[in-house]
């Protein structure tokens, strides 16, 4: 931190008009207009200065500093200024970024091991990744008003499940590696309960970043994990799953019926990572016995981007659905019968059996899933069938040049597809790799026993030249085009694919560009994201995603690097980390950062299983329990069981706050067991809690950790550092407090950040050295940085904030929360109030009791609030039947005004009900929300008239948002589970 200075305060920051000068003149001085003209910080704050004055006079307020003193305990409070640049201008910071992403050397990779070029087309790249209307909208909760990528999603399923060869997939996760993870856990928990069977089979033929994060998943649970060669596996211990790679990371192609048919015997499920472009052509491996199918779908048009993010595929059997990991959309009916689509079976997420819990996954990937999907459908099966043609066409060439050059080339394999393992020929390893680097390529070198080789459909004819010249090749030694005549592009049983796969309409209609364009449209204008309104989601900070924080993700020096390049060749990569690094821990007042977590659930369990490391470390493995608020976040205690500990769950008092007391109780019952505390800071209730000192040093006191969770960090930024006050770790989520995009559900990042004595144990890497601890806890993701290439915005975003922008978007943030519950507290008891009646960046109001006085539920609020064209605020957490907002710093006051007039007005809905002015039954709200289809219908039986149905106020007018269903019958959705594209006839 840095000593008080002279420095700018918010009237200087937000840009406001003179009223008395007129003309658009500004309150800025000669100095002020010496500075850049495209600051960010007032573009990224929604009020003006006049707009803070007036909302502080609603309060009663003459300051911001004034709320801040109120609001946030003095005991935690900074001394100082963060140690942070002051704001800098957007077209500088982009420059910079520029030139970050020139440092990055990329040179032809051929590297695989589950990453691999290919070609975003770019109406998908323009139409879906680099546009808000689909990279600013949230996970679809609400269906009414998701169902643009609902569908897109649905044809995600519909893709693995076809191409996989099984019968259901879910949503996405997070990385092949870790859908391997997760996959293990699902074989575990399958097993009968009378079942012993502890060992998990693992062959060595898996991609050794897979093997990496399965070992270390399996550590806490007590598994056993066997590495080893599948045909020579005797299942002599008793096994719940093997892990099998398809084709292998080596590149060749196995028959695994018989290991399959051997494993069932044995009471194990099998388990295959595979490449959905191979399975265009293979075998699918719900054909040859597969139980579980998984892998990266990152092929599919999305680049490597140095590791991420990238959509994982997971597909099982149906009698698997249950306890099949991660979000699963569903089709159902809305309230006319019309088909739509939601998320189903939610009851089985993980996240919601908490300690019960076998994963802690909350989210998906669904920018990537959507992306992978439109490149399936922009394809159709003939498309990619050509694609993955070729792609063998190239290997074969390859292939039989370099037979032709002596040199032993995948021996034994019975096939290949896109990966070949060369070995012995005219050239050394080490005359090799200079002759590589040479021609800018990259290779997989497996040391001794030879080189790897994987191409894609990115690949010419000029590469495989160029490859053939590392190899050795002298020119015209080699005929290319008679090579590949001599390919035989089919492959022989078992491995040829006889199956159909996309058959569906969807992904045979729309192979012109024109057409393309338009389907993704229609599907955009289904949903409300933040290009429609402000999405007011407690606890999820849907704050603005700058254009400026987002260009930068697909410069050609950020979005095609490998990740398991050399570190010389990712030089801007590694400054951009360290920069990033340096910044968070500053901001968080800890020493040390990792970025290897790629969501938050993932930071949560990387900090758990940081605080196990030390624990062991210290001769303290007996340390096993975790004490958690009863009002924790689901992730919570579902992270804390996969770190191995179990949870005692602590009270909270009737104000919300962690029941002090009862703490102390615990952590004294059990203080020879106690490994950690589990809380959110400020608390899910949206206030700051004095006691949070004292409650860290009960836990220390006891010989406990304390992890926080940084959910709500939106609330602390410049103004309060949670290394200063008692915590030991805790992660970060880049997509609420540093603007990285909700993508509808994803992508992430959940990096840690955690105190001197933890730092030797952050995760490492199996491929890449150098990376997290000496003493690493292992590996909890597939790439070494998690989703590198997401990581320029939030660069981006405290660039161009700076220390002064930071502190003022969380005092905004405050101000507008406090704003906005000033306002309700008339119409909706706010539920908890902190210190002199404020509350934090977020507030909980109380509906409950219209359920008595008008039948009015807090669910039918949030779909009335969709006939004013809002997302509704978040439903029934941390308390059920009640509403959380946050309005984040980003929203202008005429935003939060017209949000609170939809609040109102509903509430007066409410009052016509209490009042017999309005049927009890037959009413807007419970109606809602309203379609075209429906206010246009030849028949309206209501008794309120379509304008208020559709029009419940004037500036709804402007801009009227329609939903495309009804509301959305969820009982029938689980009760007729059905989790891919409706046929076609079905279409309404």
């Amino acid at each position: 931190m840095t000593t008080p200075t002279p420095r700018a305060n918010w009237q200087d920051i937000i840009e406001a008009h003179d009223e008395e000068r007129g003309n658009g003149a500004i309150h800025l001085s000669n100095r002020d207009l010496l500075l850049p003209a495209d600051r960010f910080v007032k573009r990224h704050i929604g009020p003006r200065s006049h707009d803070v004055t007036k909302m502080l006079r609603t309060l009663g307020l003459n300051s911001l500093d004034e709320l801040i003193d109120q609001a946030i305990p003095d005991n935690i409070r900074m001394d100082g200024y963060l140690a942070l640049d002051p704001p800098r201008s957007e077209s500088g910071v982009l420059e910079e970024l520029r030139q970050m992403a020139a440092k990055n050397k990329v040179y032809r990779s051929f590297i695989g091991m589950g990453y691999h070029g290919t070609i975003t087309p770019p109406v998908i790249q323009r139409n879906v990744l680099e546009n808000p209307g689909w990279y600013t909208a949230y996970t679809p909760y609400q269906p009414e008003i998701s169902q643009g990528r609902l569908e897109a999603l649905i044809n995600f399923q519909t893709m693995v499940t076809d191409l996989t060869g099984l019968e259901i997939a879910n949503a996405s996760l997070l990385d092949e590696a870790t859908a391997a993870a997760e996959a293990m856990t699902l074989c575990h928990r399958a097993m009968p309960r009378s079942s012993t069977a502890n060992v998990f089979f693992v062959s060595e033929l898996v991609h050794p970043q897979t093997i990496a994060v399965v070992r270390t998943r399996a550590e806490p649970f007590g598994f056993k994990v066997v590495v080893g060669n599948h045909e020579e596996y005797d299942f002599a211990e008793a096994t719940f799953g093997v892990l099998l790679q398809y084709p292998a990371t080596n590149g060749d192609i196995h028959d695994y019926r018989a290991f399959a048919e051997k494993a069932h015997k044995a009471g194990a499920l099998v388990v295959a990572a595979t490449d959905l472009l191979a399975l265009v052509l293979l075998t699918p491996p719900g054909e040859w016995g597969a139980d579980v199918a998984l892998g990266n779908s990152q092929r599919f048009g999305v680049p490597m981007g140095y590791g991420g993010p990238h959509a994982a595929f997971f597909a099982t059997k149906d009698e698997y659905k249950r306890i099949m990991p991660g979000r699963l959309v569903g089709v159902t009916i809305d309230a006319t019968g019309k088909k739509g689509y939601r998320l189903t079976l939610t009851t089985r997420e993980q996240h919601i059996r908490r300690e019960k819990a076998t994963s802690n996954i909350c989210t998906a990937q669904v920018l990537l899933a959507v992306m992978a999907a439109m490149y399936a459908v922009y394809h159709g099966p003939v498309g990619l069938r050509r694609i993955a043609t070729r792609v063998r066409l190239l290997t074969g060439v390859l292939a039989a040049g370099l037979k032709q050059m002596g040199y032993q080339v995948n021996q034994g394999a019975p096939a290949v597809f896109d990966t070949l393992t060369v070995s012995g020929g005219r050239r050394s390893d080490i005359e090799l790799r200079g002759a590589a680097l040479g021609h800018g390529i990259n290779l997989r070198y497996y040391g001794t026993t030879g080189v790897g080789v994987a191409l894609d459909e990115t690949v010419t004819v000029a590469d495989l030249e160029a490859l053939l010249a590392v190899f050795g090749a002298q020119e015209g030694e080699i005929d290319i085009a008679d090579l590949a005549d001599g390919v035989n592009l089919d492959y022989d049983a078992p491995f040829r694919r006889e199956s159909d796969f996309l058959t569906h309409p969807v992904f045979n209609s729309y192979l012109s560009e024109t057409e393309m364009m338009r389907y993704l449209k229609r599907l955009e204008n289904r949903d409300i994201s933040l290009v429609h309104s402000m999405i007011p989601l407690g606890s999820c900070t849907m704050k603005l995603n700058a254009a400026a924080e987002m260009l930068s993700i697909t410069l050609p020096g950020f979005a095609a690097l490998h990740p398991f390049v050399p570190l010389d060749q990712a030089q801007g990569y590694q400054e951009l980390f360290h920069n990033l690094e340096a910044w968070l821990t500053e901001i968080t007042g800890f020493d040390s950062c990792s970025l290897q977590p790629n969501s938050g659930a993932q930071g949560e369990y990387t900090g758990m299983l940081t605080i196990r490391a030390y624990q062991i470390a210290r001769g303290q493995g007996n340390r096993h329990l975790c004490l958690i608020p009863a009002s924790a976040h689901g992730t919570n205690p579902a992270s804390a069981a996969l770190a191995g500990m179990d949870v005692v769950v602590v009270a909270t008092d009737d104000h919300g706050n962690v029941d002090v007391a009862d703490l102390r109780a615990k952590a004294e019952q059990h203080r020879d067991k106690l490994a950690a505390l589990m809380i959110t800071y400020p608390s899910t209730h949206g206030v700051y809690e004095a006691a949070i000192g004292e409650i860290c040093k009960i836990i220390h006191d006891n010989g406990g950790q304390v992890y926080m969770d940084g959910a709500n960090m939106n609330a602390l930024v410049a103004i309060c550092r949670p290394g200063d006050f008692g915590p030991d770790v805790l992660h970060l989520n880049l997509h609420k407090t540093f603007s990285i995009p909700h993508g509808g559900g994803g992508p992430g990042m959940g990096p840690i950040c955690v105190a001197a004595h933890l730092s030797p144990y952050l995760p490492g890497h199996a491929v890449v050295p150098g990376v997290g601890g000496a003493e690493s806890l292992g590996t909890v993701s597939a790439a070494p940085w998690g989703s590198a290439s997401i990581l320029p915005i939030p660069y981006a975003y405290i660039a161009m904030m700076g220390e002064w922008g930071l502190r003022v978007a969380t005092e905004i943030a405050i101000l507008n929360a406090n704003y906005v519950a000033e306002k309700l507290e008339a119409h909706y008891p706010v539920l908890y109030r902190g210190a002199n009646g404020r509350i934090a960046h977020e507030c909980i109001v109380d509906p409950r009791h219209l359920k008595d006085t008008a039948g009015v539920s807090a669910e039918d609020i949030t779909k009335r609030l969709m006939d004013f064209g809002f997302h509704a605020p978040t439903l029934s957490f941390p308390v059920p039947g009640t509403l959380m907002i946050e309005p984040t710093e980003s929203e202008s006051l005429a935003e939060l005004d017209r949000f609170i007039e939809a609040m109102i007005l509903i509430r007066e809905e409410i009052r016509a009900i209490e009042e017999g002015r309005m049927d009890h039954d037959n009413n807007p709200l419970k109606h809602a929300p309203h379609t075209a289809e429906v206010v246009l219908a030849a028949e309206w039986d209501r008794p309120y008239s379509r304008e208020q149905a559709a029009y419940p106020a004037d500036w709804v007018r402007r801009g009227k948002v329609w939903p495309t269903v009804s509301r959305i019958d969820n009982v029938y959705g689980d009760r007729n589970l059905f989790c891919v594209c409706i046929p076609i006839e079905e279409y309404a």
